[in-house]
C-alpha cells in the first residue's frame, strides 16, 4: 500500500506566477521510501537507499526485459592531471572480477598482482631504459604466474549466461557508466554479480588490457573527428579538466601506469552515495527495489569531496586552432557558458543551457531551421551543423560544417555567424519556436518506446545532480521562452567569444604513437569456473517462454480500390505514424534513380518552393525522408496522427508535382563531385565499402556504379523530375504503423494517394556479379595511420535456411562477443587487439551467397602477428565445453525474452521476405539449437572456416607496413584510389 506523505517542494513560480503541474511528491511503501514527479510520463520512481545509492524505476512492459545503466558520478575531469586516463582505465578493469569473480585461487593470486602493482609503481618513476626493460620483463613474467589463477571473461560469461546482451561500459567527462540489457527473471543474479563487481577493484590481467587501452589510443590518434572534438575542448577550458586533459588520457600516462592511483579513485569515487542504478523495463518496482537493497547494502556509504572547477577567464576575441590529418577539411566553431550547476529556473531568469538547447533547434532541426533552409537546403555549403552540450561545470555550442568545391574554412565561417546574426536582428519567425517545442516533444514521445532511451534520461539526470523534476518540466520551461528573450540571449552572449578549428587535409606531425611492448600471451582457462559463478548459476529463476510471431494476426495485409498492397499494424501506444512507400528499385538499379532522390530534396512543390515546403511540414509536426538500399527506395513520412492527412497530401505533392530547378541541380552535381573527393579522403569508406566491394565485385559493383561527372553535368535535370513523377504508375505498396484503424487509412490513401489500377513492374535491375575467391589475395589501399586494419573475406555457400542454427551458435561461441573464442585469444590472452570479431554472415537474399568475415585493427608493426592469429583459430578451433553451454544458454536466454513489437513487425516481415520465409523462422532455430553439440559447431568449422580461400583487405600506411612482406598470404596488390571508386 503506497501511502502520500507530504509534498517536497512547489515549482518556482516563474510563469505568471503560477503553481507548476510538476511536483515532487515523496510516498512510503512498506520500509522503502520514494519520489515521483506529478504528471511525468514515465511514472518514475526514485529510491534513495540507507547507504545513499539512488534508484531510478520506470516500468515500461514491451518485453520481459530491463535495460540497467550502474552511473558513476565520476569521469575523466576526475582524474589526477598526473594520470590522465586514469578513469576510463579503471572502466575496463572493472570487466575483470573481483575477489571472487574470475579466480581460481585469490589466495595464491593476490600477492602476485601486489607485486605486478609494486613493479608497476617502480616502473612508472624509473626513467633509465635499460632498468624499465629489466622492469617490464619482470612485469610480464609476474604477470604470466599470475595469470594462471585468473579465469578471464567470466564476468562477461555469467552476464551472457543470464541472457544479458549489450554489456558494456564508457567513461566521459563527468560519469562513468556501466551497461546491461537483462531479462526480467534475471534481475536478482544480476544484482549479485554487480554488486560484488562493485565491491573491490582487482586489477587483474593488468598488462593485456593495458595494450588493448593503448590500440584504442591508437585508434583515436587515427579519427580526425575525435583530434578536433579534443581541439575544440582545449581551445574552450584552457584551466578545466575538460580541456586540459582527455579521456584516453596522454601517451606519457598511458606508458606510465598506476595500479595504486587507479585503486584511489575507485575508493574515492565508487561508493554508493556516488552512484546510481537506472532501469526501465517490465518489473515490478517494489520487488525490485528489494531486491537491489538486499545486494547492494552491503557497499559502504563514504564522503565525497565536491569537485571544485577551475574559472575559466573570458574568450575576448576568436581563437583560432588548426588540425591536420588525412581526412576532408572542416571547421568546428565552439562558444563556452554557463553549466548546469547552481543554475536555477527563477522568477525573470532561466539558465544558458536552455536557450541553447531552443538555440540550436532554430538554427538546425534537420527540416526548418536557420542553417537548414539558408546554407544546406540552399546549397550554399557541403553541409552545416549545430549543437548544444551541457555540462556540469560549463555549456557549449557548437557550430560547424564542411565547405563547398573552391569554398575556404574563412567563407565558410561567415556564412555560420551570419545565421547567428539573423537570430540577433529576429529574422526568424515566431512559430518556429513553437514549432521546434512540439519537435522536442514529439521527439521524447517517441524515444520513451525504447528502455535505453528512458533510462538514459535518468543517468543525464543523475550525473547533473539536479532533481528529475528539472527534466520533466524541461519542455515548459522552454515554452515560457519569447522570441524577445532569444534575440536578446544571441546578442548578449554570442559575439567574437569562439573558438574555431579549422580542419586542414594534410599531415599530422604531432602524433605519438603507444609503442608496442612485449607481452608474453597469457592463459584462458575457459573449462574453469569460481565458486562463486557456479553459486550465482545455481539461484533459481521464473522461466519466460519465447514469444513467436504470427503474422496472419500482427499484421493486417489489404489494397485500397486501386489494388495498392498495404502492410498494416496499429499503433497502440502513442499518435505517432509512420508511413512508407516501398519500389523494388535501389542502388543495383540505374544510378539515375539516386540522383533524382538527391535532387528531389531541394525541389520545391506546385505552390510551394522548396525552403515552404519544409517549414510547412514542420509546422504540423511531419518529417519526410527518401532512402535507398541495394534493391528498394523507401519514401517515409512520420509524425502526429492528428496532422496525417495534412501531412499526406503534402506528402503527395512531393510524388506529383515537384518543380524543376536548374540552378539547385547545377549545385547539387558541384556538392556531389565535392562530396566524392572528400569520399577518397575517408578511411572508412576506403576500407568498408571501397576495398570490401572491390573484394567482392571486383571493378564493377553497385558501389562504383555510378554516374560519371560528364553524365552528371550534361543531365537534363527534367529528366529527374520525370522520374519522380513516373514512381506512382510503378508497382510499390504501403507501410503503415500508427494509431488510425486500417478502414480510415484505406480511405486516406484510396482520396490522396492516387495511383492507376494498372501500375508497370519495375525495371530490371543491373547485373552485378559476386566473384568467387579462388585464391587468396592481398588487397591494399595505402591510408596515413597509426594502426593498420584487417578484414577477411570468404565466400560461402548460397543462403540455406537449414544452417541457420548452426550459425548463430557458432557465431556466438567462436566471435560474437567479449566471452568468444576469437576475443579471448586475440584481445585478452594476446593482447593484439582493441577491436577483434569474427562471424559467418547470412546473405539477407534468398539467391545470394553467405560470406565469412572476419575483422582486426591493430598498431601496424603488430599486424602479421594479428594475422597470424586470426588464421589459426580459423584452422583449429579451441573446443570448450564450458563455452559451448554458456553460448547455448544465452541465446536461449535471449530469444525468451526477445519481442518484436511495433515497426518492427513489419521491417521483420519484409526482411524475411527477401529469403523466401513468411513465418517466424526463429522458433525452428531456437528449437535445433538445443539439439547440437559442440561436435556440431567443430563440423560447422571445419567444413565452411577451414581452408577457404580469402581476401584479405587491408588499409594502411606504406611507411609502417611492409606490405610485400604479406606475400605468404596471398598475392599482393595495391589498389589506386581511382580503382575502388571508379572515378
Amino acid at each position: 500500500m503506497i501511502r502520500r506523505i507530504f509534498l517536497l517542494f512547489l515549482f518556482p513560480l516563474w510563469v505568471l506566477g503560477q503553481p507548476s503541474k510538476y511536483v515532487t511528491e515523496r510516498h512510503s511503501s512498506g520500509e522503502y521510501t520514494f519520489e515521483t514527479v506529478t504528471n511525468d510520463p514515465l511514472k518514475t520512481r526514485i529510491y534513495t537507499l540507507k547507504n545513499g545509492l539512488k534508484v531510478y524505476m520506470t516500468v515500461y512492459k514491451d518485453a520481459p526485459r530491463i535495460q540497467t545503466y550502474i552511473a558513476v558520478r565520476a569521469g575523466s575531469k576526475n582524474d589526477p592531471a598526473t594520470n590522465t586516463g586514469l578513469a576510463h582505465y579503471l572502466e575496463h578493469i572493472l570487466f575483470k572480477g573481483t575477489s571472487k569473480i574470475g579466480t581460481k585461487d585469490w589466495a595464491k593470486e593476490e600477492p602476485l598482482l601486489k607485486e605486478i602493482e609494486n613493479l608497476y609503481e617502480a616502473y612508472r618513476t624509473t626513467r633509465d631504459e635499460n632498468q624499465r626493460t629489466r622492469l617490464y620483463q619482470k612485469i610480464d613474467s609476474t604477470s604470466l604466474l599470475a595469470a594462471n589463477f585468473s579465469i578471464p571473461n567470466e564476468y562477461d560469461k555469467m552476464l551472457s549466461n543470464i541472457g544479458a546482451t549489450g554489456t558494456n561500459a564508457y567513461t566521459f567527462l563527468e560519469q562513468t557508466v556501466y551497461v546491461n540489457d537483462i531479462p526480467s527473471n534475471s534481475l536478482e543474479r544480476w544484482a549479485e554479480i554487480e554488486s560484488e563487481r562493485f565491491s573491490i577493484v582487482v586489477p587483474r590481467l593488468f598488462h593485456t588490457e593495458l595494450e588493448a587501452v593503448y590500440e584504442e589510443k591508437n585508434r583515436g590518434l587515427d579519427n580526425d573527428r575525435r583530434k578536433v572534438y579534443e581541439a575544440m575542448m582545449a581551445g574552450l577550458f584552457q584551466k578545466h579538466q575538460y580541456g586540459t586533459q582527455t579521456t584516453i588520457g596522454t601517451v606519457e600516462h598511458l606508458k606510465n601506469p598506476s595500479i595504486t592511483e587507479i585503486k584511489r579513485y575507485f575508493e574515492r569515487y565508487y561508493v554508493p552515495n556516488n552512484m546510481a542504478i537506472c532501469m526501465s523495463g517490465d518489473f515490478d518496482p517494489e520487488k525490485a527495489i528489494r531486491i537491489i537493497d538486499k545486494s547492494f547494502s552491503k557497499l559502504k556509504e563514504k564522503a565525497v569531496s565536491p569537485f571544485v572547477p577551475p574559472t575559466e577567464s573570458p574568450i575576448k576575441s576568436p581563437e583560432k586552432i588548426n588540425v591536420y590529418g588525412p581526412d576532408a577539411e572542416n571547421l568546428t566553431m565552439a562558444f563556452r557558458f554557463n553549466g548546469i550547476k547552481g543554475q536555477e529556473v527563477k522568477q525573470n531568469f532561466i539558465p544558458d543551457f536552455y536557450y541553447l538547447k531552443l538555440i540550436s533547434l532554430l538554427l538546425t532541426n534537420g527540416q526548418a531551421g536557420l542553417i537548414d533552409l539558408n546554407l544546406n537546403q540552399r546549397q550554399k555549403v557541403l553541409s552545416a551543423f549545430a549543437y548544444d552540450m551541457a555540462l556540469n561545470d560549463y555549456s557549449i555550442f557548437v557550430m560547424g560544417g564542411r565547405p563547398k568545391q573552391g569554398q575556404s574554412l574563412e567563407d565558410l565561417k561567415i556564412l555560420l555567424l551570419a545565421q547567428l546574426d539573423s537570430l540577433k536582428k529576429g529574422k526568424f519567425e515566431e512559430w518556429l519556436i513553437k514549432a521546434s517545442i512540439n519537435d522536442i516533444k514529439m521527439s521524447q514521445m517517441k524515444s520513451y518506446e525504447s528502455n535505453k532511451a528512458r533510462a538514459d534520461a535518468f543517468v543525464e539526470s543523475f550525473i547533473t545532480g539536479e532533481p528529475w523534476k528539472r527534466s520533466v518540466e524541461e519542455t515548459d520551461i522552454l515554452s515560457s521562452i519569447t522570441k524577445e528573450q532569444i534575440i536578446e540571449f544571441v546578442k548578449q552572449r554570442f559575439d567574437s567569444n569562439y573558438v574555431a578549428v579549422y580542419k586542414f587535409t594534410g599531415t599530422d606531425t604531432t602524433i605519438k604513437k603507444v609503442p608496442k611492448p612485449q607481452i608474453s600471451p597469457v592463459p584462458v582457462n575457459r573449462e574453469d569456473h569460481s565458486p562463486f559463478f557456479e553459486f550465482v548459476m545455481n539461484q533459481p529463476s521464473d522461466s519466460i517462454k519465447p514469444v513467436w510471431i504470427d503474422f496472419n494476426k500482427e499484421l493486417l495485409q489489404f489494397q485500397t480500390k486501386t489494388k495498392l498492397p498495404v502492410t498494416y499494424k496499429k499503433n497502440t501506444e502513442n499518435d505517432i505514424f509512420t508511413l512508407s512507400y516501398v519500389w523494388d528499385i535501389g542502388r543495383e538499379h540505374s544510378p539515375k534513380y539516386g540522383l533524382a532522390v538527391s535532387y528531389l530534396d531541394y525541389l520545391g512543390v506546385k505552390g510551394l518552393s522548396s525552403e515552404e515546403l519544409k517549414k510547412e511540414f514542420y509546422k504540423i509536426g511531419c518529417s519526410y525522408s527518401f532512402s535507398m538500399s541495394a534493391d528498394a527506395m523507401y519514401f517515409t513520412l512520420t509524425g502526429l496522427q492528428e496532422n496525417f492527412s495534412q501531412g499526406l497530401k503534402l506528402f503527395e505533392k512531393i510524388l506529383k508535382t515537384p518543380q524543376e530547378d536548374p540552378g539547385a541541380y547545377k549545385d547539387l552535381v558541384e556538392r556531389s563531385l565535392k562530396a566524392r573527393k572528400d569520399n577518397k579522403l575517408n578511411k572508412d569508406i576506403i576500407f568498408r565499402s571501397g576495398l570490401v566491394s572491390y573484394a567482392k565485385y571486383g571493378p564493377h559493383s553497385p558501389f562504383t556504379s555510378i554516374l560519371s561527372e560528364e553524365q552528371l553535368r550534361s543531365m537534363n535535370p527534367s529528366e529527374l523530375t520525370d522520374i519522380i513523377k513516373s514512381l506512382n504508375s510503378i508497382k510499390h505498396r504501403v507501410l503503415y504503423y500508427g494509431p488510425t484503424d486500417a478502414t480510415k487509412l484505406n480511405k486516406s490513401l484510396t482520396s490522396i494517394h492516387k495511383c492507376g489500377t494498372t501500375l508497370e513492374a519495375p525495371p530490371a535491375p543491373e547485373k552485378f556479379t559476386l566473384k568467387d575467391i579462388n585464391e587468396n589475395e592481398v588487397l591494399w589501399a595505402n591510408y596515413e595511420m597509426v594502426q593498420g586494419e584487417v578484414i577477411f573475406l570468404s565466400k560461402s555457400i548460397t543462403y540455406d535456411k537449414t544452417i541457420l542454427p548452426r550459425v548463430a551458435l557458432f557465431n556466438e561461441y567462436f566471435g560474437g562477443s567479449m566471452s568468444s573464442i576469437v576475443f579471448q585469444e586475440l584481445r585478452e590472452s594476446r593482447a593484439l587487439a582493441y577491436a577483434v570479431k569474427s562471424r559467418y554472415e547470412n546473405a539477407w537474399r534468398k539467391d545470394d551467397p553467405n560470406y565469412i568475415s572476419s575483422y582486426i585493427g591493430t598498431q601496424a608493426d603488430k599486424i602479421k602477428e594479428a594475422i597470424d592469429g586470426m588464421l589459426e583459430l580459423y584452422e583449429d578451433m579451441p573446443q570448450s565445453e564450458v563455452l559451448f553451454k554458456n553460448a547455448v544458454t544465452s541465446i536461449i536466454e535471449n530469444v525468451n525474452t526477445q519481442r518484436i513489437t511495433k515497426f518492427s513487425v513489419i521491417s521483420e516481415y519484409e526482411r524475411l521476405k527477401k529469403l523466401g520465409i513468411n513465418y517466424d523462422i526463429r522458433k525452428e532455430v531456437y528449437e535445433k539449437i538445443k539439439t547440437l553439440s559442440l561436435s556440431d559447431l567443430k563440423d560447422f568449422h571445419d567444413k565452411y572456416y577451414r581452408n577457404q580461400k580469402k581476401a584479405y583487405v587491408i588499409i594502411g600506411s606504406k611507411d609502417r607496413i611492409d606490405f610485400e612482406k604479406l606475400s605468404k598470404y596471398g598475392k599482393v596488390r595495391e589498389l589506386k584510389l581511382e580503382e575502388l571508386f571508379g572515378y
